[in-house]
């Protein structure tokens, strides 16, 4: 037996020192006897800190790894995260209909032993022209109402309303790598890589740095994001590319500032369908995270940053733009001989639904528990390991088609190619003909395999005004009256929500300077202070 002793992560960022923290929390690394975790990071590649908007995982990920969250609120300039709120995706800007729908993390309501709502709300039982997620979650409410999901009094990632962060991606990073070092048993090297070795089996035997050499480990994890310097220039696992489904593979960003230093602080990511792409906007504490993420073969970089700019307005006057490459796809091997590829180096999907974090805790996660204590059995692990992720992207490269293809909008090529059949998994043209006559169910889905739940499905697919013909069973839904109470009880539920929960910019700062407090009075410096 070949014992697991020691684990290489290369590269820092979020990818990395997510997976590092996650990794020495499960196997004790600040054990001396246990599995020990390094990280070796570049000093010269510098993090985007644009704004990073996060999945509700997120929150028993940080609480896995023992950070206080008022630590991470400062540290990562958050906010929360009940929802994305979508722009004119259904239809043009100016064209009759509804202009904006809700995603919220909140799942339906529904009383225990009363009837399932959605087939109801199908039937017309809820108020006339009402969408769906209004009519079955008070979270819309509560966001329009600026409220955040949480009390001051709720406990660490805890809250009434389901929820995530949105976060600077680099401050992050650095709060995590504090956390690391600090309490987990992190061991952080800087160093730039050259090159990665392998031994007589194809698997890597070291990796060789310029300023202090060699280190080797039993399993190296490849955080070095699209460039995938171990996993792809290295092992050379190959990369799928899904550029036929999902057509953008473009991003310019700005970092921006609110109109005012008091102004309110949206709870959910902002999503504004363009001409060639989206824009997401992103609200931090003290400015705005926003971007467009476009395709270059329906608009080029000059037109991108003009569409861009004009959304902005003065706001964007004078911010300097950053512009990023990407494609979307994923690696079917992440994992090969002795290297597995976490976050960008492993796969990229466009973050419509905030994915890529998620993505990287889905990996850990994995990686953590089919971890093999004798590194001979390493393959099996790979093996496992790549099936699931694998699964994961192509559903989540599904649910994001289908924001595209059930789009109305054919002001542009980019629309009308989008809603072509061609570009449509064979997958997704499935599930679309069966909720043709029946609402989306959980047995449509297996769960250990699905990023998103069934009515996150059901959210999107109603909010972009799918047709589900149900008249022809409405003589098996006989509770009418019923579910028409049960809708009216939502929306008083959500007027009392409004009551009880506290301004979404006035929490993030009580928290945060709870915590500024606490730390000053013991002299530890806070971190982002």
């Amino acid at each position: 037996m070949a014992r697991l002793k020691k684990i290489l992560v290369v590269g820092g960022g979020t990818a990395g020192w997510l997976a590092a923290c996650y990794l020495a929390k499960a196997v004790r690394a600040i054990d001396p006897l246990s599995v020990q975790v390094h990280l070796l990071e570049s000093p010269d590649i510098g993090l985007l800190g644009v704004g990073e908007a996060t999945f509700p995982s997120i929150r028993g990920t940080l609480a896995a790894i023992g950070l206080d969250e008022r630590r991470f609120l400062v540290g990562a300039t958050a906010t929360y995260k009940q929802g994305i709120h979508y722009r004119h995706w259904v239809r043009p800007p100016g064209t009759p209909g509804a202009a904006h729908f809700f995603h919220p993390f909140n799942a339906p309501s529904q009383r225990p032993g009363g009837p399932e709502l959605l087939p109801y709300w199908l039937l017309g039982a809820a108020a006339p022209g009402m969408a769906f997620a209004d009519a079955v979650s008070m979270q819309g409410t509560v966001v329009d109402g600026f409220r955040a999901p949480k009390r001051v009094k709720d406990g660490d990632y805890q809250g009434p309303m389901n929820h995530a962060f949105h976060f600077d991606a680099a401050c992050f990073a650095r709060v995590l790598a504090e956390h690391g070092q600090e309490t987990l048993g992190v061991v952080r090297h800087v160093a730039t890589v050259e090159r990665a070795e392998l031994d007589e089996h194809g698997a890597i035997a070291r990796v060789v740095t310029k300023e202090k050499g060699e280190f080797i480990a039993d399993l190296y994890v490849d955080c070095t994001g699209l460039r995938g310097l171990l996993i792809g220039n290295t092992m050379q696992s190959p990369f799928r590319s899904r550029a036929d489904v999902l057509f953008a593979d473009r991003a310019v960003a700005m970092q921006v500032p609110y109109d005012t230093p008091d102004a309110p602080i949206p709870s959910y990511t902002i999503s504004t369908a363009q001409e060639a792409g989206w824009i997401w906007d992103i609200g931090l504490q003290k400015r705005r995270g926003v971007g467009y993420v476009y395709s270059s073969r329906h608009a080029d970089d000059d037109r991108a940053e003009t569409v861009f700019r004009e959304y902005l307005g003065k706001a964007g006057k004078d911010a300097r733009a950053m512009h990023i490459k990407f494609e979307t796809g994923y690696r079917p091997e992440h994992w090969r001989k002795n290297c597995v590829a976490v976050g960008l180096a492993g796969g990229f999907v466009e973050p419509l639904e905030s994915t890529g974090i998620a993505l990287i805790e889905l990996a850990t996660y994995l990686l953590t528990h089919l971890l093999p204590g004798d590194t001979h059995d390493m393959e099996g692990a790979a093996r496992h390991f790549n099936d699931m992720m694998v699964a994961r992207y192509d559903r989540i490269i599904d649910f994001i088609k289908m924001h595209y293809c059930l789009s109305q909008r054919r002001d542009s090529a980019f629309w009308i190619e989008n809603s072509d059949a061609a570009s449509i998994p064979p997958t997704l043209q499935d599930k679309l003909a069966k909720w043709k006559h029946r609402p989306p169910h959980r047995l449509d889905f297996i769960t250990d395999l699905e990023m998103f739940m069934p009515c996150s499905w059901q959210y999107i697919l109603y909010g972009m005004e799918f047709h589900t013909d149900l008249e022809p069973m409405r003589s098996a839904y006989p509770h009418m009256e019923i579910a028409r109470e049960e809708f009216a009880m939502i929306q008083q539920a959500a007027i009392r929500a409004l009551a009880d929960l506290p301004d979404h910019r006035t929490l993030v700062e009580q928290l945060c300077g709870e915590h500024v407090g606490r730390v000053s009075g013991s002299g530890i410096r806070a971190v982002g202070h």
